[in-house]
C-alpha cells in the first residue's frame, strides 16, 4: 500500500494495487472515487478535498452500486 498527498490539489491517493492498471473508476461521491482493476478489484482511492475529510463523510447515504463498502470502528472497508 503506498500513500500520496498532493498539498496543492488537495488530494490524497491511497494505491493498494501493484502493477495493476485501472479499468474501471466508480465515483462514490463528489469527493471520493475508486479505481478497480479489470477483475473488478479495488486497487485505489482518490480523496479529493482530503484535508476537510468530507470525502468519507456520510459515505454509507452517497455509496452508488458496485461498491460494497462498511463502517468498521470508525473507519471504511470494503466488504
Amino acid at each position: 500500500m503506498k500513500i500520496q498527498y498532493d498539498k496543492i490539489a488537495d488530494a490524497m491517493y491511497v494505491c493498494l494495487g501493484v502493477n495493476r492498471k485501472v479499468s474501471k473508476t466508480i465515483e462514490l461521491n463528489d469527493r471520493l472515487l475508486v479505481d478497480m482493476d479489470k477483475s473488478g478489484h479495488i486497487i485505489g482511492i482518490e480523496i479529493l478535498d482530503a484535508s476537510s475529510g468530507k470525502g468519507i463523510q456520510n459515505l454509507s447515504k452517497t455509496v452508488k452500486s458496485g461498491v460494497p463498502v462498511e463502517l468498521i470502528s470508525g473507519v471504511f472497508a470494503t466488504a
